[in-house]
């Protein structure tokens, strides 16, 4: 399959990933988006390093990587994160990843899921409003 050149959009590019892999794994990655953009119909997909779909809200979510075994999607600041439905499975000794290995036949718990990623980009809008603005030099 020809994949879109690097100006085609992110979702074109993720749209290709998912048809590439054409097994298990293209299954998973696609209800995975699916339940990311039903979680924030406002999500932004990028792709990044060379090849990985991210999705962003006020900064990066999670990333959806494809290996031979696994899907992973990783939450960039999941420590920081309840994960009540212990969905979390891999990269749990970090301290700030955390991420959700995907294995052929497994299923993710849909609800839990959304709850998550609409937890983690609660936490990416917080960020930085806790921190009182700096007075200017001269303003009283």
């Amino acid at each position: 399959m020809q994949q879109p050149d690097s100006t085609a959009p992110a979702s074109a590019r993720i749209d290709a990933r998912i048809a590439e892999l054409g097994d298990w794994r293209g299954e998973v990655l696609g209800r995975m988006r699916r339940l990311i953009r039903e979680a924030d119909p406002d999500i932004v997909e990028e792709w990044k390093w060379m090849g990985t779909p991210v999705w962003s809200h006020g900064g990066i979510v999670c990333t959806g990587e494809s290996y031979k075994s696994v899907v992973k999607l990783t939450f960039l600041k999941g420590a920081s994160l309840d994960d009540p439905a212990g969905l979390f499975n891999a990269s749990l000794d970090g301290n700030a990843r955390r991420a959700i290995d995907i294995r052929d036949g497994e299923e993710v718990d849909a609800e839990a899921f959304k709850a998550l990623v609409r937890a983690a980009i609660a936490l990416n809008l917080s960020v930085g409003k806790a921190r009182p603005k700096r007075a200017k030099a001269g303003s009283a």
